[in-house]
């Protein structure tokens, strides 16, 4: 037993740092073009439209891939629970990175008309497909191969993918303005994260290649009987109620941490007149807070479970959005600080537990397919309609309505944890028995 334990532990940190890296690099990929969205995609792609329907425009460009996300859960998904997961895994995270440096070399509406904008659509979706796709997978391969008492604690490695892929995108466009001219950052500097990205995309690679399946997967490929549906159909066959309350649960994790990344840099620079240094500092030092509490929401969860963590970090959420805007009313940078600070540490608190408690709630069968489309439908209702529904109650009903709306989104997830199971110390291999067993008998 001492022997399996010492070898295990190594085995665990290289699928940690495997599934970390991974996600980092995802997100930073995705994160990217948010950022450069709010800063510059407005003057490149869609000059023609001026600078505040321009800026609405490029935000619902960067909306599109969660609309795209689904349907890749869909598809890795099915590809994951059916054929494995290393190499799924491996498919997201190259077909990322091909989208990502192929919008670094896009030509601009100036050098091609409207072609420019097509281009980055659809780039943009092949972003979104990926994505659907990268995050269950590598929280899946992490808690299936985690003891249970421990999936919290491993849990957190692919969680870090947000925060950390925001600081890393966040200190690339900062270092690139602090460099150059702001019209040399419009004309060609704003190319380089993207472009940059080919050089992380290698070092994801080299990690992945060398996952391992894991045997709760090998194990439920050997009990399932030769002829079988697909696993999406199985999962809303077997499971459609958790799928539903998954989705409620993850819908304010996404809308705030969506808002603070996309619309917050986009509101700062225009109403608050902060510079664009400053703002790409406060969104650092709010990604060193949703880190840092990411951590403690992992962690914590393995020991109070995961419904009490994710709920206490909701609640925390609801009250940052509800103080927000009166908090920056006055203007300055130390208010907008404070307030997303405030803010990513509780969407971490309420994002740390995730990456146990979703594989958690499925099936081995199809859990690839049922964490992953539970996970996109939040982006979609949360991270995605969020920025762009922000932009139109400002413009309408001012701040506090904004705040009103995001507290709603937090409202909707603590019910949703009101009416879901507590996955803590969940056996996920009877889990999975008990499902085979009944989808056979089916």
């Amino acid at each position: 037993m001492t022997n399996e334990k010492e070898a295990a532990q190594p085995r665990m940190g290289r699928i940690a740092a495997a599934s970390a890296i991974g996600t980092v690099i995802e997100f930073y990929d995705f994160t990217i073009f948010g950022t450069a969205a709010a800063l510059v995609f407005s003057k490149v792609f869609f000059p023609a439209l001026g600078t505040a329907a321009g800026t609405l425009v490029a935000l619902a460009t960067f909306g599109v891939a969660f609309i795209i996300r689904p349907f890749g859960a869909i598809l890795f998904g099915h590809f994951g629970d059916r054929l494995g997961r290393k190499n799924t895994l491996i498919a997201t995270l190259l077909l990322m990175g091909v989208a990502t440096v192929g919008i670094g070399l896009l030509p601009t509406a100036q050098d091609v008309g409207p072609l420019a904008a097509v281009l980055l659509v659809a780039l943009r979706c092949v972003q979104g497909l990926a994505m659907g796709g990268e995050w269950a997978g590598a929280t899946v391969v992490t808690a299936e191969s985690a003891p249970d008492h421990r999936r919290g604690y491993y849990g957190i490695y692919p969680q870090l993918g947000p925060a950390l892929g925001f600081l890393l995108s966040s200190a690339t466009f900062l270092l690139t303005s602090l460099t150059m001219s702001d019209a040399e950052f419009v004309a060609w500097g704003w190319r380089i994260p993207f472009l940059a990205s080919a050089v992380l995309i290698v070092v994801g690679f080299v990690a992945r290649m060398a996952l391992e399946e894991p045997k709760a997967f090998q194990e439920a490929q050997q009990k399932m009987p030769a002829v079988r549906k697909l696993p999406v159909a199985d999962l809303f066959q077997q499971q459609s109620k958790e799928v539903v309350l998954a989705t409620g649960v993850t819908i304010a994790v996404f809308g705030l941490f969506y808002f603070v990344i996309v619309y917050l840099p986009t509101y700062a620079t225009r109403v608050l007149q902060l510079s664009k240094s400053e703002v790409l500092a406060i969104g650092m030092a709010g990604g060193v807070s949703l880190a840092l509490t990411t951590v403690l929401g992992g962690i914590w969860s393995d020991h109070a479970g995961r419904k009490k963590v994710l709920s206490i970090g909701n609640a925390v959420c609801l009250v940052g959005a509800l103080l927000l805007f009166p908090l920056i009313g006055g203007g300055g940078a130390l208010p907008l600080l404070l307030g997303v600070v405030i803010l990513q540490a509780g969407i971490g608190l309420a994002y740390g537990p995730l990456g146990a408690y979703l594989p958690e709630l499925f099936a081995t069968r199809f859990r690839y397919t049922g964490a992953g489309l539970a996970y996109n439908f939040g982006t979609v209702l949360g991270g995605a309609l969020t920025p762009i529904i922000a932009s139109h109650l400002i413009e309408g009903y001012g701040a506090y309505s904004v705040g009103i709306y995001t507290a709603a989104l937090c409202a909707i997830s603590l019910a949703c944890l009101a009416l879901s199971q507590e996955t803590r110390g969940s056996d996920s291999r009877a889990r999975q028995a008990t499902k085979a067993s009944s989808l056979t008998s089916a």
